[in-house]
C-alpha cells in the first residue's frame, strides 16, 4: 500500500498559511537538499483548489530546481468542487470525495503520494486516518496569525522518526501517524 506524506512548511506556531511571509531570509544548504529526498519518493501530489490555482500559474514557468520538473511532470489531483479552468499537464480534478478517492489511491501500486501546501486537505486526510507521515520544515520564527495545519484535528499520535536542526536555525522533522 502506497503511503500518503504531507510535506509542509510551518512556523514554530504552526501557522502553514502563506509560508513565503514567514520564511526568515534563505534558508541553507540542509534545508535545500531535503526537497529532492521528500519528492524522490512521490509519484503523484493531492491539492487543494487554492493551492492549484497558485501553483498552475507560478510553476509552468518556474526553473526553481528540482521541484518545478517534479510538480510540472507528477500527475497532481486536485480537490475541488469546481472545473479546473487553467490547463496544468498532469492535473485532474478528483472526483467526489476525497477520502474516498485518496483511500483508492493509496490501494494501487507506486510511490508515495504528497501532499504539498495545501492546509484543508491535509486536515480532511490528516482526520480521516489517511496521512502516514508528516514531514515538516519548521521554520525559526513566530508568525502570529495564519491558518495553522493541525488546528481543529482530532487527537493524533505520532512517532518521532528523524529531527535535524539546520545551520540557519530551521527543524526538518519527520513524523509517522501512528494508528489509532
Amino acid at each position: 500500500m502506497r503511503k500518503v506524506v504531507v510535506y509542509e512548511f510551518v512556523s514554530l506556531d504552526g501557522v502553514a498559511e502563506a509560508p513565503d511571509t514567514f520564511v526568515v531570509g534563505h534558508w541553507d544548504d540542509v534545508v535545500d537538499a531535503n526537497i529532492p529526498r521528500v519528492i524522490g519518493t512521490q509519484d503523484a501530489v493531492v491539492l487543494g483548489r487554492r493551492s492549484y490555482d497558485e501553483w498552475a500559474r507560478y510553476w509552468p514557468e518556474s526553473d526553481i530546481e528540482p521541484f518545478a520538473s517534479f510538480i510540472n511532470g507528477v500527475p497532481k489531483y486536485v480537490a475541488t468542487s469546481t472545473p479546473l479552468d487553467r490547463d496544468w499537464a498532469g492535473a485532474t480534478a478528483i472526483d467526489g470525495d476525497l477520502a474516498d478517492f485518496v483511500g483508492k489511491l493509496k490501494r494501487e501500486d507506486g510511490d508515495e503520494i504528497g501532499v504539498h501546501a495545501s492546509i484543508s486537505v491535509a486536515r480532511a486526510l490528516l482526520a480521516a486516518g489517511l496521512v502516514d507521515e508528516l514531514k515538516l520544515v519548521i521554520a525559526p520564527c513566530v508568525a502570529g496569525r495564519g491558518r495553522r495545519l493541525l488546528d481543529g484535528l482530532p487527537a493524533i499520535r505520532l512517532e518521532a522518526l528523524r529531527a535535524e536542526p539546520t545551520p540557519s536555525g530551521y527543524l526538518l522533522a519527520h513524523y509517522r501517524v501512528r494508528p489509532h
